[in-house]
């Protein structure tokens, strides 16, 4: 089932704040700059395993070893714009 990119936005955002125990008003104001991993101190090598799970579950993709790199956590536009592509080719 395809998502537009609001849904799939307000979905990733969701996870973040759940996975990490980010305040949502913290995680609404993220901007496709905003730096995750080695920005935010809740977002560790140990939160990257459940976020990356987590992901997997509530949008309904595979995450494979390979698809993981430095690139696609380092902002939350490169998150975005990594879930996106896993969902359009699912």
């Amino acid at each position: 089932m395809a998502q537009n990119r609001h849904t799939l936005d307000m979905q990733l955002r969701a996870i973040l704040s759940d996975i990490l125990n980010l305040d949502a008003d913290r995680v609404a104001s993220f901007t496709n700059e905003t730096g995750l991993f080695g920005h935010l101190p809740e977002l560790d090598s140990m939160a990257v395993a459940g976020l990356l799970t987590e992901m997997e579950d509530r949008l309904d993709i595979l995450i494979e070893d390979d698809d993981v790199d430095g690139e696609m956590l380092e902002t939350y536009g490169g998150l975005l714009a990594f879930a996106e592509a896993k969902v359009v080719g699912n």
